[in-house]
């Protein structure tokens, strides 16, 4: 699905590619009764991997973003080419003891026990609009976590963007009254 006027920005668009048919489901995976929403496939087609970042682009292209924070790892795969795309920085988020330089860390619960993550201290300045981007909004527990670091350095959240957002599982419950844009969504 591109675009649902409740729920994610709408894109205008000459082609609009389905997606959906390029993420690959696989039923009982990583336990029996999770439908596991394989994005390996739509990466290796360079149409499908070009058109994701295209779009997300163009939904941010007139909003003032100066820095997009990609979210351990997948994250990086649409975030760095997306701040290559819109000229702005791009800072990493990543699993802890990953990054050499000081960092402010945050730890989060999981659905079975917590994590935490890492951002460098000087990663963002204080007042840098930040757009953070990962491939899936699922719980929204990794990315609430990853906006608390942007907000310890004192970035201002414009938005949160994915490819997939599963909206059964209520993430953007988590994520406040932030811009959400998702490109494929699941309700189910």
């Amino acid at each position: 699905m591109v675009g649902n006027p409740s729920h994610v920005g709408t894109i205008a668009t000459a082609a609009v590619m389905d997606l959906r048919s390029r993420i690959r489901v696989v039923p009982d995976f990583p336990k029996p009764g999770v439908s596991y929403k394989d994005i390996t496939t739509l990466l290796k087609d360079g149409a499908a991997l070009r058109y994701v970042v295209d779009q997300m682009a163009e939904y941010y292209g007139d909003k003032p973003v100066d820095v997009i924070v990609g979210v351990e790892s997948r994250g990086f795969l649409f975030g760095a080419p997306l701040a290559y795309k819109l000229g702005t920085g791009f800072v990493l988020v990543r699993k802890p003891g990953k990054l050499p330089a000081e960092t402010e860390s945050v730890s989060y619960e999981l659905e079975y026990g917590c994590d935490s993550l890492e951002i460098h201290r000087d990663a963002i300045e204080p007042g840098q609009r930040v757009l953070l981007v990962d491939d899936l909004l699922a719980t929204g527990g990794t990315m609430a976590a990853a906006a608390e670091l942007v907000k310890k350095l004192k970035g201002e959240i414009i938005g949160f963007a994915f490819l997939v957002e599963l909206a059964y599982l209520n993430g953007r419950e988590r994520l406040g009254d932030y811009d959400v844009f998702a490109l494929v969504k699941y309700d189910e």
